[in-house]
């Protein structure tokens, strides 16, 4: 069964989903005012590796991660820009989803923007205020924290204690307009030059946290199996969105908390936009295989803290190149048998899976304690030297060599690692491939016929240009 670490209670639970076939997930997308850099995919992936290993153990997932299009930093880069905060939204999104399709992240089932739920958040927060949750001062609305008698329960924190470190700080124009120093706004007064949207309460635009509460309740229902984010988001964000969707709705918001560790630097620091010290992965794929980047992101457990630097990169890579020559190895073995009469066809359908249970059983006992990553791929590398092994058995059946390398592949699928070896390309590919490049040099389109011949080159296509047109033939060395 599978065990998960809850935030909410503190410690490990077995998982029940509300369905027993189903799971709603949520998790908290990026604000979209740059590109992601490496401590944003961690949430990404991570979460992208949970949803990936319950689909293997048998479950639907209805997974939603938002888009934060409304928000000071996006409304900065507009204005310094001289643009609108929809085209900055809109080209951080297609940046966003470049980069995570990269990462071999599945698309969500759903990924809401605060621009198209304006209308539901607005009938959110009059919820609120009519059940006494909310008030109006200034053209604000502020949430009435002394009100929901459970605030601070996810982040173990005390009102009291909250409020003492709410108070060490200077009062804001806002904090001044507010009951309590500890409400938090749901919709904000517009302010000159600022986008905003027509409320009952004047014109204005949401705060941050209710968009959260709006999009999960709204896609997924009241009460959600998973909610998942970066460990920062904790508290305020989290706690807050607790507060305000178990306030309209009187139910639990979501079951479980998930919230996976930070990417830090050498110095143990938090890898962040506001501290500099951040690397983006529209950069680092660049030069760095988007394979190796998922795979050193998934190696340690998603809650526990992750050191960037180049040593980890190249630890990655070397794990990844291990499998690799494994299934090279094994998929030229298993060719050679399958020539062999001797060796092929004289297993029962039980043996060649019966093979490899013990590891099948290992990697499952990882991943459902908490999916853990590191102990999972443990188990991976045993079963790769085992492969190995078996390969040099000249008895060694072909149904098993193939059970054994499926296996590993269904474990790399899991963490989000497919087409480790490109299988090779059949002719009538290459042929097409070779017209797309005729068609971009005739276009002058030269960055994309270079990219084509890169491409075969690596499939072991070596071209020649002649007059009669372009040749081509396998290179007996690749």
């Amino acid at each position: 069964m599978i065990q998960v670490f809850n935030t909410l209670t503190n410690k490990r639970e077995v998982f029940k989903p509300i369905n027993p076939d189903k799971v709603t997930m949520y998790v908290c997308g990026p604000t979209v005012y740059n590109y992601i850099h490496i401590g944003n995919a961690r949430s990404a992936v991570a979460f992208d590796t949970i949803r990936r290993y319950l689909q293997y153990r048998g479950y639907r997932v209805a997974y939603v991660s938002n888009f934060t299009d409304v928000d000071d930093k996006v409304i900065r880069v507009a204005r310094e820009t001289q643009t609108t905060p929809k085209e900055v939204a809109d080209k951080y999104i297609a940046a966003f989803k470049e980069d995570v399709a990269q990462l071999g992240i599945e698309e969500a089932t759903a990924n809401p923007r605060v621009i198209d739920n304006i209308p539901d958040i607005i009938s959110f927060i009059e919820a609120l205020i009519e059940k006494g949750y909310a008030y109006e001062a200034k053209g604000d609305v502020y949430f009435r924290t002394s009100k929901f008698k459970d605030y601070g329960k996810l982040s173990d924190q005390s009102i009291k204690d909250l409020r003492a470190g709410a108070s060490e700080r200077t009062a804001t124009e806002d904090d001044r307009k507010k009951e309590n120093i500890l409400d938090f706004a749901l919709w904000k007064a517009a302010k000159p030059g600022e986008i905003s949207w027509d409320s009952p309460w004047g014109k204005g635009r949401p705060g941050w946290h209710i968009e959260c509460s709006v999009m999960a309740t709204k896609y997924l229902g009241d009460t959600i199996d998973i909610h998942a984010g970066g460990h920062d988001l904790t508290f305020p964000h989290h706690e807050n969105e607790i507060a305000q969707s178990e306030a309209k709705t009187g139910k639990p918001f979501a079951h479980y908390w998930l919230h996976n560790g930070f990417v830090t630097a050498d110095d143990g620091e938090k890898m962040s936009k506001s501290l500099g010290n951040f690397t983006l992965v529209h950069d680092l794929i660049k030069n760095v295989d988007p394979k190796v980047v998922r795979f050193f992101l998934v190696s340690a457990q998603y809650r526990h803290p992750i050191v960037f630097n180049d040593k980890a990169i190249k630890e990655a890579k070397a794990v990844l190149d291990r499998f690799k020559n494994t299934e090279i190895n094994g998929d030229y073995r298993v060719e050679q048998l399958k020539k062999d009469e001797a060796h092929h066809g004289h297993v029962s359908p039980e043996e060649p899976t019966d093979y490899w249970k013990s590891y099948k059983e290992g990697f499952i006992a990882a991943m459902d304690d908490d999916f853990n990553t590191p102990n999972a791929i443990a188990k991976m590398i045993e079963l790769s030297k085992a492969i190995n092994n078996y390969l040099d058995d000249e008895t060694g059946q072909e149904e098993i060599v193939s059970a054994g390398l499926n296996l590993l592949t269904t474990f790399l699928g899991i963490l989000g690692i497919h087409d480790l070896v490109p299988k090779q390309l059949l002719d009538e590919d290459i042929q097409q491939l070779i017209d797309d490049r005729l068609a971009a040099r005739k276009a002058k389109d030269f960055a994309r016929s270079d990219a084509i011949r890169d491409e075969l080159k690596e499939q072991g296509i070596i071209l020649e240009d002649t007059a009669q047109g372009t040749r081509w033939k396998r290179d007996s060395d690749a």
